[in-house]
């Protein structure tokens, strides 16, 4: 029993230490587990209740509920992230307190460092600020295609200083908070398909708006581009008017995540209507050389 007692007394800061460490552990794995299961929970119910397998299905299903699952899954990684911090911090603090440092004198001295170091630090608590207005406001959250004037793409994560974004090259960009002034989301509620046909100046429009909305009503037969339109396609009728050409507008609503794969598959079907129904497009370059000769 004395040996016992000998050696927990040489080893009790060593131990208290490790209590601290091994509180640190387990307080931060209950708390991240917590935040993991409302995350899931959310995302759970909003699949539940829409009937899909997994959170891609969901764009089948009204743009607002794969919205509530971005939302969630950022706000965890944010939590997730000031509970590591927190709580390091808290600890850190403790063990000095086990090894006899002064807390109070050393705060005070980190007091006078920190208003000396605080003009260097603004850009990273402007960073800091920002990317909590970031989530707070849902301006994007990961999974939305976005424009942020420095960089454009795919939002894979969202931390407290950067937000990390991926191009349609697969280059991986780091945006810190503070630089983002503005930002353009095109994954928010639904995206238009704007599509300008220049057509010959002595083409039949009545016919030719026919022929257009018939070529958009294709896509409805193809079942992984009909989950992505929003409505019927519009033919706005004649936005440009010129001596040589008419320029026909006509639009689609669509949920942005199947824009560009329904954009490319309307071109096709309104190339090929064109083609079939005898209406030419607008060809300016060859109609003045024709002239000149």
């Amino acid at each position: 029993m004395e040996w016992l007692d000998e050696m927990a007394g040489e080893w009790a800061l060593l131990i208290r230490i490790g209590l601290i460490v091994l509180g640190l552990i387990v307080v931060r794995w209950v708390l991240l587990v917590i935040v993991r299961r409302i995350v899931t929970t959310v995302t759970t119910g909003v699949k539940r209740r829409e009937g899909a397998a997994d959170t891609k299905a969901l764009d089948a299903s009204p743009l607002a509920r794969a919205r509530i699952v971005q939302r969630a899954r950022t706000i965890g990684l944010v939590l997730s992230n000031l509970i590591t911090a927190s709580l390091t911090i808290s600890a850190t603090i403790a063990i000095l307190a086990e090894l006899g440092i002064a807390i109070g004198a050393l705060a005070a001295g980190a007091g006078i460092l920190g208003a000396a170091l605080g003009f260097g630090a603004q850009s990273l608590v402007k960073d800091f600020l920002a990317g909590l207005f970031i989530v707070v406001e849902d301006q994007f959250g990961v999974g939305d295609f976005v424009d942020l004037g420095t960089a454009t793409g795919v939002v894979e994560s969202i931390r407290l200083r950067v937000t990390q974004v991926r191009d349609s090259e697969g280059t991986v960009w780091y945006v810190r908070n503070g630089e983002i002034l503005r930002v353009g989301n095109q994954s928010q509620g639904w995206s238009r398909i704007i599509l300008d046909l220049p057509l010959a100046y002595n083409a039949d429009l009545e016919k030719a708006k026919k022929v257009l909305e018939a070529a958009a009503a294709k896509l409805t037969e193809t079942p992984t581009l009909k989950t992505g339109l929003i409505g019927k396609a519009e033919v706005w009728g004649i936005q440009a008017l010129g001596g040589e050409e008419i320029v026909f507008r006509m639009v689609q609503q669509v949920r942005p995540s199947k824009k560009d794969a329904i954009t490319r598959a309307l071109r096709m079907e309104v190339k090929k209507a064109l083609d079939k129904a005898g209406i030419e497009l607008s060809v300016p370059d060859r109609r003045s050389k024709a002239a000149r000769k």
